[in-house]
């Protein structure tokens, strides 16, 4: 933390002597400021815009001013670029500095400043800073002298600028001036005044709303001047807003598109990729559950508080073969909270079978990926929407929301999740009704010029550096990797329901629930029995005693537990209650020891491109235990394989010795 907090001064590639150091010693300083670890994810955004200029030397730093740090000195280090602390990057002159947040004493940078929004553009109502040191996090920042009383009379830039002065941010949250301001500046109510006129508010001493955050003068003056030279904006719908609400800072505002939406429309194309990465088979639907931080938001407590039922709900009711859950929080939930905490509170859904899509990559690709996002007023939902995917809103605290915000409208418009109904039938209501020109307009709102981010914000960076711009290549933006194959595992016991519909040729239908006591409402029940499987590493050992069926996902050569033939035979000498034992050894293959037998070999058929059955190999299993335990013979499955079906998919599967 030494870099965040302050200490440990660069001394090269800047520094007091580093021309004594460095290498190249000539070059343009472009200074990226971190506020928390979900600016960060914006400026990484724009990061390879810089790539190949010899002319340019990059720096990072971190404003300090953040609750959220946790996570940001292990980000910088894995950008390599150099940190430098906070007081220094204030000390050292820059050619441009970028940050993706209005936290922080930006104003005491010694460089052209550009501000980027982090999301997707300016939505949210949040309290006034009250002193220099912003804090947008919560509104609040240390209380003490104005920056005035304790800035030095000294420009942003290398040279002294008459035109611009640093002085205390505008008001506190609770109406009162910032110290050393009071009484010294006779205009201010005049100001106020009008500041309330632009936000919807009566003058004198009527309450001012609570401003937008990016958006309100309370963030983008200091001193009634902007703070930055470039205010980028990523559609005009911002401008317009901009211009209601502070007209002082339009001259310096921009029109840049959106780097975050264009990464997403360049991935749009590998969507099918994406969703086989996530272990999502033929007929599955993946539900993306996302949350953005605050008490208000669909994982907050501050409203219905509906996490402690919702996750293990969807274990329960969806079954596990015809649905996938994937969750994407913000990443204020993972440092603010701690990524152990975080885990620990989906503990029992990940045991289920939930993917926990990491904060920093894979967010975006699960977005692609999603049949239907079940969200909230985040940045996620909206994207999600804008890319034509279904969504259900489990939490909208409108009233935290500039009314005339396109993420306000999305409000309005998408449906809301009834948390006493069922949700399997919400959400299918939700897809299957959806019509894909749904949420058109809030696309249109995304981007000033889609796909063209990049080509609009070097030109930006580069006018305020003063240097031309590359000529001998394009401006292109990271393309989202592939990320690795993640099949589902649960370790939690399943209910498994089988049905035989026919014996010539053997067809048998499979429901599965990662909730050992749930039993679906059906009007029609006939014919169902049920067992339950359960791995061999669940956390409760004591149920291995009671499993029909014990299943390991492994490689067959793994020296620890394999060869297959050993495992299954030493499963069923330890539990024996037990009827099968299964070994997967493969996305769509697996080893099966009957009691009293042999091992035989289950292998599903490819799709007709030649790509692998996803399906859970152990679905095969419980369907040989339901055969073999309504008085059939292993000798007629063998003969002519079985038919596999789960949802409305079929799976042909041989069975071998």
């Amino acid at each position: 933390m030494a870099r965040v907090t302050g200490e440990d001064r660069l001394r090269v590639p800047v520094g007091d002597d580093a021309e004594r150091w460095t290498t190249r010693g000539r070059l343009r300083k472009v200074l990226f400021v971190v506020h928390n670890v979900t600016s960060a994810t914006r400026l990484l955004d724009v990061l390879p815009l810089f790539d190949d200029d010899t002319r340019l030397q990059l720096l990072a730093t971190c404003t300090g001013s953040s609750p959220f740090l946790a996570g940001v000195p292990e980000l910088m280090a894995a950008a390599g670029l150099p940190v430098l602390p906070w007081e220094q990057a204030k000390a050292t002159p820059v050619d441009l500095a970028i940050s993706a947040s209005y936290g922080g004493e930006l104003p005491l940078l010694r460089g052209k400043l550009a501000i980027l929004s982090h999301g997707v553009g300016y939505n949210k109502r949040l309290a006034t800073p009250d002193t220099g040191h912003r804090t947008p996090d919560t509104g609040h920042g240390a209380r003490g002298a104005s920056a005035a009383a304790v800035m030095p009379a000294v420009s942003r830039g290398s040279a002294p600028d008459p035109e611009r002065g640093y002085a205390a941010c505008p008001q506190s949250p609770d109406g009162l001036e910032s110290a050393g301001r009071g009484s010294a500046n006779p205009a201010r109510p005049a100001f106020e005044d009008a500041r309330r006129r632009r936000n919807g508010a009566a003058p004198g001493n009527a309450p001012a709303p609570t401003p937008v955050f990016g958006l309100a003068p309370d963030w983008l003056l200091h001193d009634g001047r902007p703070i930055a030279d470039a205010t980028v904006l990523s559609h005009p719908e911002q401008l317009e807003r901009l211009r209601a609400a502070c007209p002082e800072a339009v001259p310096t505002a921009v029109l840049a598109g959106d780097p975050c939406f264009d990464r997403i429309l360049d991935a749009l194309p590998y969507r099918e990729r994406f969703r086989r990465a996530l272990g999502v088979a033929v007929g599955q639907r993946l539900i993306v559950v996302n949350s953005t931080w605050s008490p208000g938001s669909l994982f907050g407590d501050g409203g219905g508080d509906l996490l402690p039922s919702l996750l293990p709900r969807l274990a329960a009711e969806l079954p596990a073969d015809e649905y996938r859950v994937a969750t994407v929080l913000h990443p204020n939930i993972w440092h603010g909270h701690g990524p152990g905490q975080v885990r620990a509170w989906l503990d029992r859904a990940r045991r289920a079978g939930l993917v926990l899509v990491p904060p920093l990559e894979g967010w975006r690709q699960a977005l692609i990926a999603a049949d239907c996002v079940l969200g909230d007023h985040g940045s996620v939902t909206y994207y999600a929407a804008a890319i034509g995917t279904p969504v259900l809103l489990g939490a909208f605290p409108d009233a935290a929301l500039d009314p005339d915000s396109p993420v306000a409208a999305l409000g309005r418009a998408a449906p809301r999740l009834r948390p006493y109904d069922g949700l399997r039938a919400q959400l299918d209501h939700v897809v299957d009704r959806h019509e894909p020109g749904r949420y058109r307009e809030f696309a249109a709102q995304v981007s000033s010029d889609p796909g063209g981010s990049a080509r609009l914000l070097r030109r930006v960076f580069y006018e305020l550096i003063g240097i031309p711009e590359p000529t001998d290549r394009p401006a292109l933006l990271d393309r989202l990797p592939l990320p690795a194959f993640e099949p589902a595992t649960r370790t939690a016991p399943v209910r498994v329901l089988t049905r035989l519909l026919g014996a010539d040729p053997p067809e048998i239908a499979v429901v599965r629930h990662a909730e050992g006591t749930y039993e679906p409402e059906s009007d029609d029940d006939f014919g169902w029995d049920a067992h339950t499987t359960v791995h061999e590493d669940t956390r409760d050992a004591g149920r291995l005693g009671i499993a029909d069926v014990i299943v390991r996902y492994g490689c067959a050569d793994d020296p620890r537990v394999g060869p297959p033939e050993a495992w299954t035979e030493e499963v069923l000498a330890r539990h024996p209650g037990c009827a099968l034992a299964v070994y997967v050894t493969g996305v769509d293959r697996c080893a099966v020891r009957v009691r009293g037998g042999g091992v035989v070999w289950l292998s599903a058929a490819a799709g007709s491109d030649g790509r692998p059955d996803l399906c859970d190999p152990a679905v095969y299993a419980s369907a040989l235990h339901a055969w073999l335990a309504s008085g059939k013979s292993l000798a007629e499955v063998a003969a002519s394989g079985v038919t596999v079906v789960t949802g409305g998919v079929r799976h042909g599967v041989r069975v071998r010795d």
